[in-house]
C-alpha cells in the first residue's frame, strides 16, 4: 500500500495529521480561541516542514441546523489547516463523511465502529486506535488513497 497522506479531523481541542509519522497535535483546551488557532498553526508548520507530504485528506464540514456551533469552530480549524497547506504547497482534497464510510467500508451510514473494524482490516491492525478520532482520520486518509485513479474499489470491498 503506498504511503498514507496526511489527514485531517478539523476541531480546535485536537488535530490529526499523518497519524504515522506525526502523530495527534493537541492544543491547549483553556485558552482563548485565537491562541489555540495560533498554536495549531505553528503545530501544523512545523509537522509539514517535517513530514514533506504529497496531499492532504480533510473532512468536509457538517452542520446539523440545531447544533451549529460545532461547525463553526470546525471551521476555524478547518481554515487554518487549509491556509497551512497552501503555505506549504500541499494540495487538499476533501471528502464528505458518508463518502469516506461508503468508500472505507462500502457503507455510506456506517456507525462509529464498523468504521474502525473497516479501518483496522485494512490497515492490519489488531486493535482500533485512540483517541477515535485517530481512526476517523486514518479512514480520511484511506479513502483518498481508495478513490485514486486506478483504484478497484469492488476489490477493496471484497476484501473486507
Amino acid at each position: 500500500m503506498p504511503p498514507l497522506p496526511a489527514a485531517m479531523v478539523p476541531g480546535l481541542t485536537k488535530q490529526i495529521i499523518r497519524i504515522v509519522e506525526a502523530g495527534v497535535v493537541r492544543v491547549a483546551t483553556g485558552s482563548s480561541m485565537e491562541h489555540r488557532l495560533r498554536e495549531l498553526k505553528q503545530s501544523l508548520d512545523e509537522i509539514l516542514t517535517d513530514c514533506r507530504p504529497q496531499v492532504m485528506a480533510l473532512e468536509q464540514l457538517y452542520a446539523h441546523y440545531e447544533r451549529t456551533q460545532p461547525a463553526i469552530l470546525m471551521g476555524h480549524a478547518r481554515g487554518v489547516i487549509m491556509l497551512s497547506a497552501a503555505e506549504h504547497e500541499v494540495p487538499v482534497t476533501s471528502y464528505s463523511a458518508t463518502s469516506v464510510k461508503k468508500t472505507v467500508s462500502g457503507h455510506g451510514r456506517a456507525p462509529k465502529e464498523q468504521m474502525q473494524a473497516a479501518v483496522c482490516h485494512h490497515l492490519g491492525l489488531k486493535t482500533a486506535p485512540e483517541p477515535h478520532d485517530v481512526a476517523d482520520a486514518l479512514a480520511i486518509a484511506l479513502c483518498h488513497l481508495f478513490s485514486q485513479p486506478g483504484r478497484d474499489l469492488a476489490k477493496v470491498h471484497k476484501e473486507q
